[in-house]
């Protein structure tokens, strides 16, 4: 599939889900693996739209990309948004989810699980562009 770019817009979301459920669909990766998949770039481009354009829009686009081969697909968001490893953000230990969701503070769940939700995760700054690749495997784990 051609690449797609979207405004950096609330609205722009569906385009992207429809654009991951195509390609995963397409490129055989089992209905699990594609649910966590898309969850993940959504939790990851809502942020991107949500945060990356506050102070300024230098471009206001996103471009989703996929890529696959035998062993893995692998969907890239890229953006010019503010500079933002989601690696960064602190993340939940194993005691806060335990905690009941209305006595933990608010933030942060989702970047968790959209990083632990795909099988490999990658963020790197390329100049001025933010550049957050998913990847799942498409064959079975072994062990």
């Amino acid at each position: 599939m051609e690449p797609l770019t979207v405004p950096a817009e609330l609205e722009s979301l569906d385009d992207i889900r429809r654009y991951v459920t195509a390609f995963a669909e397409a490129s055989g990766l089992e209905k699990k693996a594609a649910y966590r998949l898309y969850l993940a770039v959504d939790e990851i481009a809502t942020n991107i739209i949500t945060y990356g354009f506050r102070e300024h829009r230098p471009c206001g686009e996103v471009v989703v990309s996929g890529d696959v081969n035998d062993e893995a697909l692998t969907i890239t968001l890229e953006d010019c948004g503010e500079a933002f490893d989601p690696r960064s953000h602190d993340m939940p230990d194993a005691e806060d989810l335990e905690t009941p969701l209305g006595d933990r503070e608010v933030g942060g769940l989702g970047i968790f699980l959209a990083l632990n939700g795909v099988d490999q995760f990658d963020y790197r700054r390329v100049g001025d562009r933010n550049i957050n690749s998913f990847t799942m495997r498409r064959v079975p784990r072994d062990g």
